[in-house]
Parts: C-alpha cells; sequence; structure tokens
C-alpha cells in the first residue's frame, strides 16, 4: 500500500468539502437561508472556533467547510502547509494512567 503525501490529503480533503458544499448549496435552493440559519452556526459548534484551545487536526474538516461558506475557498497549498503544522505539533500530553485509577 502507498503512502498518501500532504498534498494527497490536502486535495482529498478540499474535495470533501466541495461536495460538502454542494449538498449546503442544494439545501439552500429549496430552503431560502439555510446555510446562513442553520448550517453555519452547527459547522461552526463542530470546527470548535469559539473553544479557546489549539486547532487540532479533528476540527480541520470543519475549517475547510466554512472557508468553502465564505467567499475564499482553500487552496491545495494552504491546507498542506496546516495539515502539515498539525501533524508535525507535538500531541497534547498524556493524562498519567494511575492518576486516572479510581480504584486506589
Amino acid at each position: 500500500m502507498s503512502s498518501l503525501t500532504n498534498e494527497q490529503v490536502a486535495e482529498l480533503l478540499i474535495g470533501i468539502a466541495r461536495s460538502q458544499l454542494a449538498i449546503a448549496d442544494a439545501i439552500e435552493s429549496s430552503k431560502a437561508g439555510f446555510k446562513s440559519t442553520h448550517l453555519r452556526g452547527t459547522v461552526e459548534s463542530a470546527a470548535r472556533i469559539k473553544m479557546n484551545r489549539p486547532v487540532a487536526l479533528t476540527d480541520l474538516p470543519s475549517r475547510l467547510l466554512l472557508q468553502m461558506l465564505g467567499r475564499n475557498a482553500p487552496t491545495q497549498d494552504a491546507v498542506a502547509r496546516e495539515l502539515q503544522a498539525l501533524l508535525s505539533a507535538s500531541p497534547p500530553a498524556a493524562a498519567d494512567s494511575d492518576a486516572l485509577d479510581m480504584t486506589k
């Protein structure tokens, strides 16, 4: 099995965001105001924009969809750079397993 590059993953994520946007546009065409009234707030919650914590890899797909909903769609290079930054960041400190043991 071949391994994917950051650029290929970025291209895949942009394609997924485009398909999500197409679905949102289809709903918007049948129900005006759907994107601004219902979709944007829900996607912002999924992207955890208003939380005071660092951006995580799990937030990236929702953030890409939010960018697609705006005027400037993300570029493959920008997504690849963000992906590289997220993948190279050190993972959060793992909790001490003994500290979580309630039997002691």
